[in-house]
C-alpha cells in the first residue's frame, strides 16, 4: 500500500527551501519555520484553509516564499540550540495561526521516546487522514542520516513494503524515501518526534 499527499511546486522546487532565506541564521536554522510555511501552503492548497498564506496562492513565487519564511521567523526563530523540542514548534506555529485568525487547526505530539510501532501506526493514520507530519530528528547514529540531524522536515507519504514502512521525507526542494524504523530508532536518548495536525470541519 502506498499513499502520498499533494504538495506544491515553486518553479522546479518541490516545496520550499531554507537555503533561500536572506540571513545566515535562517539558512542554517530556519528548518522549523520552513516546515511551518510548507504546512501552511498544504492547508491552503489542499484543505481549503483560507487566510493561512498571506500571499498570492495562485502564483507561488520564490520571493513570496522567502518573505513568508521571514514572517514565520517571528514565531519559530533559530535559537542557540535550534527549535529542538516539539512543544516549541507547537507553541510558535499556534501563535502564528492565532494571529491569522485560523481556529480550525490544532496540534498534538508524538515524542520520539514512543516505540517504533506507535510511530508507524501514527504515520499511517495521519497520512490516511490527509495530514502531513512535521518531524524533528535530533542526533542520529546512522551516518546516512546526517542531512536530517537537528532538522525539521515534513513527512507526506508512506509505502508499506513487506515488513518495512517507508516514509516520504520532504526537505531542501526535494524528497526521498526513508525506512521509518531507521529514522525513528536514532540510537540516542534525546530524540525529536512528530507534530500531529487536526482540522475541525
Amino acid at each position: 500500500m502506498k499513499r502520498e499527499l499533494g504538495h506544491f511546486m515553486i518553479g522546479a522546487s518541490y516545496g520550499g527551501n531554507q537555503e533561500w532565506f536572506k540571513t545566515f541564521m535562517m539558512r542554517i536554522g530556519g528548518c522549523a519555520a520552513e516546515t511551518a510555511c510548507d504546512s501552511s501552503l498544504y492547508f491552503a492548497l489542499h484543505r481549503g484553509v483560507r487566510g493561512i498564506y498571506p500571499f498570492d496562492l495562485d502564483h507561488l513565487t520564490r520571493r513570496d516564499y522567502v518573505d513568508f519564511g521571514h514572517l514565520m521567523e517571528k514565531y519559530l526563530w533559530p535559537r542557540m540550540t535550534g527549535v529542538n523540542r516539539l512543544d516549541i514548534f507547537v507553541k510558535g506555529y499556534a501563535k502564528y495561526l492565532s494571529h491569522r485568525n485560523i481556529t480550525e487547526i490544532s496540534m498534538d505530539t508524538l515524542p520520539g521516546s514512543e516505540p517504533y510501532e506507535k510511530a508507524a501506526e501514527t504515520v499511517i493514520s495521519q497520512i490516511d487522514a490527509g495530514y502531513p507530519i512535521p518531524t524533528l530528528v535530533l542526533n542520529h547514529y546512522y551516518k546516512a542520516m546526517k542531512e536530517y540531524i537537528w532538522h525539521w522536515f515534513l513527512i507526506n507519504g508512506y509505502e508499506e513494503r513487506e515488513e518495512t514502512l517507508m516514509v516520504k521525507a520532504v526537505t531542501y526542494s526535494g524528497y526521498e524515501w526513508l525506512d521509518l524504523r531507521v529514522l525513528w530508532d536514532s540510537g540516542w536518548k534525546n530524540r525529536g518526534g512528530f507534530v500531529l495536525y487536526r482540522q475541525e470541519q
